[in-house]
């Protein structure tokens, strides 16, 4: 949010909407409004839908962590998830890659590089094909934004406490994160 525009206005998609007490960080984006919280499950996929299409109609902007997840690793990208493609197809809205780097600890007075790529135009019909072409264009884009980014130091007792307070690890730990992330570390077909 630091680096964008304060308009048009930015919202997040996500967390599950279970998961927005959970977590500083779900916290954080519960107490500013901005999150579009969903269900998993296709019960809500047509809510949501609906919720994200609204956002945009409105003149807003949203961001969406197409992995879903966060990482230990600074240059990691696991698989994305279609749903930013299928979005993007379905309002006719580009998709504009971004990859912020220096969190995966979160150390006093530590640095975080904002890389904000070209963005992808998404003028077809959200079909199968186009879904997952734009979803391959937009993690190769991503993958390059952040390919040789380097890991951040471990930092002191306040950066590894604030670390933990805001990140809800997938695998239940930072080093189980780190154990999944060395092995997705191959670039996808």
């Amino acid at each position: 949010m630091a680096v964008l525009p304060f308009r048009p206005r930015l919202f997040f998609f996500g967390p599950k909407e279970e998961d927005m007490r959970r977590g500083g960080r779900n916290r954080l984006m519960a107490w500013t409004g901005t999150p579009i919280p969903y269900k998993p499950g296709k019960d809500d996929l047509l809510g949501a839908t609906r919720r994200v299409g609204a956002v945009i109609a409105d003149g807003g902007v949203i961001a969406i962590a197409g992995e879903g997840r966060i990482h230990a690793s600074e240059s990691e990208l696991w698989p994305l998830s279609d749903g930013p493609a299928y979005f993007a197809l379905r309002s006719r809205v580009p998709i504009v890659p971004i990859a912020i780097n220096g969190t995966s600890w979160i150390p006093f007075r530590g640095r975080v590089t904002v890389r904000v790529g070209e963005p992808i135009e998404a003028g077809q019909r959200p079909t199968r094909d186009a879904v997952d072409r734009l979803t391959r264009q937009t993690w190769d884009a991503l993958y390059a934004l952040l390919r040789d980014a380097p890991d951040v130091p471990v930092p002191g007792r306040l950066g590894r406490w604030m670390t933990e307070a805001f990140n809800d690890w997938p695998e239940g730990s930072r080093e189980a994160t780190l154990a999944a992330g060395a092995a997705h570390r191959t670039v996808p077909d």
